[in-house]
């Protein structure tokens, strides 16, 4: 019986462990597909146009937002980025389950966007812990975790409109939160339309 896709989406301040958390369900959950983004930035070495990025000038970038084709857009050191809408419909309709790791201004305009969405954020145990964690990756400077740290406590003021919050206080316990939201989003009534009228009719033993 045909399923509609999950399009689940992820969010955290730098330092969560949202990557680690992410790695985890795709290596349980290898089906999650991948939606090809747009971007005025320049092919790096080994990217191919089409397969890693929809490589766009930035006057047909603009023209195509202004037209609303994105789902969602930002601009990241000086270069767009956007998510194509219809193409992540289509996979959704399909069946395909899209995951996006995604920060919270992005997933906002997915909120407008995409409203069948799951919306998921991750958070530390606590400020003092994140700040912990920051220092114990030895990869930025003081001022860069202070500037972390600044934009987590933005990003936590937006984390009570997700659908679920995961504090990552043990790694293997909030994996185990992660799994359970997202089968639990495989659950609702969106994603099997047509079971209950299957039902009625009497075509479910004979589908499967």
């Amino acid at each position: 019986m045909k399923r509609h896709g999950i399009a689940l989406v992820i969010s955290a301040p730098s330092g969560a462990g949202k990557t680690t958390l992410i790695s985890r369900l795709r290596e349980e959950f290898p089906h999650f597909g991948y939606s090809v983004s747009c971007t005025t930035r320049t092919p790096r070495a080994g990217e191919c146009d089409g397969k890693d990025y929809h490589f766009w000038t930035r006057a047909r970038f603009e023209d195509q937002r202004a037209a609303g084709y994105f789902a969602e857009w930002a601009e990241v050191h000086g270069n767009l980025y956007g998510t194509p809408l219809e193409p992540l419909r289509r996979m959704l309709e399909q069946g395909q389950d899209v995951l996006f790791d995604i920060d919270v201004q992005g997933a906002r305009q997915l909120k407008e966007s995409l409203r069948e969405a799951v919306f998921l954020f991750i958070l530390p145990p606590s400020l003092s812990e994140l700040e912990k964690r920051l220092h114990g990756r030895g990869l930025d400077s003081e001022e860069t975790i202070a500037r972390r740290l600044r934009n987590a406590c933005t990003e936590l003021r937006e984390a009570p409109w997700y659908d679920y919050l995961i504090v990552n206080d043990d790694v293997d316990a909030a994996y185990a939160r992660l799994r359970a939201a997202y089968v639990a989003a495989t659950l609702r009534p969106l994603c099997r339309p047509e079971l209950v009228r299957a039902l009625e009719q009497g075509r479910l033993e004979e589908e499967r």
